[in-house]
């Protein structure tokens, strides 16, 4: 049935199987491995004449591939989709909790700290490259400039969360995404913390106050100046305190547009 033809002449951008669930084991660049559940997404572009794809198919690669999931064998798993669905267009997408290992600043408790991470590989058109994107959301600390300014003591606080996502050049370990936005906080959060440790948090954050715009403005000069990547959004939403409402910011930057600008001046056009 999927293989008969299709009368109607209307191509579909992306039919596949979305949200199953599978285990993987992500290998770092030093060889290391994080176990986790991925929440996989796998679609292909389908031609106008043909009436259906092959949903097995997709269920099929994931389970042959197995769990090991590297920068090399995400790339080698989504030619094989488009090659074994015949397809010259696709999208393979993993969403999954990551977990690392982190010390509290003075006791050295160590605890695991998850972050949802999104892994896609896609290509658009026929006759495009395969675009590689990482995507963070990374929880951190913000304290309020303003409020830090205008009062006798304390200032207000807020949980935040920072989006990162950044179209890949070179390999990048999910890890430094995730450490670019806790280092641009006011303070990153830790599992456990001592009260030694928690005076210490408390009194980094007073101490590195950070409007939202100066959250992702500080993250956009880290990944500017990152070769490996070629484009990127950063946000963040604060969860503020104070208010019954978030405030938030996004910035959006393409290095291509760049790079393609400087070629252009460069050779006089």
């Amino acid at each position: 049935m999927q293989s008969a033809l299709d009368t109607r002449q209307i191509a579909i951008n992306r039919v596949g199987i979305r949200a199953m669930r599978h285990p993987i084991k992500m290998r770092s660049m030093d060889g290391s491995g994080v176990a986790t559940v991925a929440l996989v997404d796998m679609a292909v572009g389908l031609a106008a004449i043909q009436k259906g794809t092959h949903m097995s198919r997709f269920v099929e690669l994931m389970h042959s591939h197995g769990n090991e999931i590297d920068t090399q064998s995400f790339a080698d798993l989504f030619e094989r989709m488009l090659s074994k669905l015949e397809a010259s267009t696709g999208l393979l997408s993993l969403k999954f909790p990551y977990f690392y290992s982190k010390h509290a600043p003075v006791s050295g408790a160590a605890s695991l700290m998850d972050v949802d991470v999104v892994l896609t590989r896609e290509k658009k058109q026929a006759d495009s490259a395969v675009e590689y994107t990482i995507e963070v959301a990374v929880p951190v600390t913000s304290l309020c400039p303003c409020s830090k300014e205008i009062s006798d003591y304390g200032a207000h606080n807020q949980r935040s969360t920072v989006v990162i996502r950044v179209l890949v050049a070179a390999p990048l370990p999910v890890l430094e995404l995730i450490q670019i936005a806790e280092r641009a906080a006011s303070c990153e959060l830790f599992g456990i913390l001592k009260r030694p440790d928690e005076k210490w948090v408390t009194e980094r954050a007073y101490d590195n106050p950070k409007f939202v715009e100066d959250l992702v403005r500080d993250i956009a000069v880290a990944l500017n100046a990152e070769e490996r990547i070629a484009a990127y959004t950063v946000s963040s939403e604060n969860f503020e305190s104070i208010h019954n409402h978030s405030a938030y910011a996004v910035i959006e930057h393409d290095k291509r547009d760049r790079a393609s600008a400087l070629t252009q001046a460069s050779s006089g056009r």
